[in-house]
C-alpha cells in the first residue's frame, strides 16, 4: 500500500476546526481530476488533471491520488466518485478501469488507512449530479467519457444510480461500447453525435426527466441541438459535487459505515 512520506495530509487543524477542507477527486477510465474544495464547494486550489494509469490497478490509483495530494493545500475530508457500482463504499464493477482487482475492494478504509481521513465514495456520475441538481423536479445526469454514465435525482436529493452503461444498446453493443471514448475514435465526430443523440434521447424516453445535464470529457464534443430540457455542464462539476457528500443531507447514504458522523450531527 503507498506511503505518503511525512503523512502532511492527515486529519490537521482544518479539520479539526469543524469545517475542513474536502480532497475531492474524480476518477475517471481516461483521467483523474482533483481539487481541494470548501464545504460550499468553492475551489481551494488548482485542478490538477492527470491521465488514468494502465493497468489502472487500486495501487497505482491509490499511489497516484497520494501523488496529486502531497503539493495541494490542507484537508481533512476527502470525497471519490468512482467509475463504476459503488455498495457501502466498497467496489462492486468497474468496468472501465478495465481489471478485476476491484471487484469488492473496500476503497473507503484502504484510503481512510492511507490518508488518515475521513472518506466518502459514490458513483462517478451520482457525485457529478450532486454538483448540478438543484431540484425541483426529476432530474438526469448524463455522462460521455470513457464509457456512459447516468445517475437519477428527484427534487435535488439522489433517486438512483443507473448503470446504464452496461445495458445494450444494440445486440452486438452496450451503451459504454456505442457512445464511449473508443467508439468516437473509431466513427469520428459526426456518426458520434448521432449515436449520442440517439442514447439522449432513449434517456429521456426512460427517466421522464425534467432536465438531463450532459457533462464527461466527450460532452465538449456534441455539436447536434439540444432540446430544452438538455444542458451541457462545466466538466468541474465533478469535483464541485463533493462538497455535497459531506452535508448532512447526505448522511443517510453512509450511515452504515460512518454512524458517528451521522449521531454528532444530531447531537448539535
Amino acid at each position: 500500500m503507498p506511503e505518503i512520506g511525512d503523512k502532511k495530509h492527515v486529519l490537521r487543524q482544518d479539520a479539526r476546526s469543524g469545517n475542513p477542507n474536502i480532497l475531492s477527486v474524480d476518477i475517471g477510465g481516461t483521467l483523474i481530476k482533483a481539487a481541494v474544495i470548501d464545504q460550499s464547494g468553492a475551489l481551494v486550489s488548482e485542478f490538477v488533471t492527470t491521465p488514468t494509469p494502465h493497468p489502472a490497478t487500486p495501487d497505482t490509483i491509490i499511489a497516484l491520488i497520494a501523488r496529486i495530494a502531497a503539493p495541494l493545500p490542507d484537508f481533512g475530508l476527502i470525497s471519490i466518485g468512482f467509475p463504476g457500482v459503488v455498495h457501502r463504499e466498497c467496489i462492486s464493477t468497474a468496468p472501465n478501469l478495465g481489471t478485476a482487482h476491484w471487484k469488492n475492494f473496500d476503497l473507503e478504509q484502504t484510503l481512510r488507512d492511507t490518508f488518515g481521513a475521513p472518506v466518502r465514495i459514490l458513483n462517478d456520475a451520482i457525485v457529478y449530479g450532486l454538483g448540478v441538481a438543484k431540484g425541483p423536479g426529476r432530474e438526469c445526469v448524463l455522462t460521455f467519457g470513457t464509457g456512459m454514465g447516468c445517475a437519477l435525482f428527484s427534487d435535488g436529493t439522489i433517486f438512483c444510480g443507473l448503470e446504464l452503461g452496461q445495458h445494450y444498446a444494440r445486440d452486438d453493443q452496450n451503451y459504454d461500447q456505442y457512445v464511449g471514448h473508443a467508439a468516437y475514435l473509431e466513427l469520428g465526430l459526426d456518426a458520434w453525435n448521432a449515436r449520442a443523440e440517439r442514447a439522449l434521447q432513449a434517456v429521456h424516453a426512460l427517466t421522464n426527466a425534467d432536465r438531463i445535464y450532459l457533462g464527461g470529457g466527450n460532452s465538449r464534443r456534441i455539436t447536434f441541438a439540444l432540446p430544452e430540457w438538455a444542458t451541457i455542464v462545466q466538466p468541474s462539476s465533478g469535483v464541485a459535487g463533493g462538497a455535497r457528500l459531506w452535508h448532512a443531507d447526505m448522511d443517510r447514504w453512509f450511515a452504515p459505515r460512518q454512524p458517528a458522523m451521522a449521531q454528532a450531527r444530531e447531537r448539535t
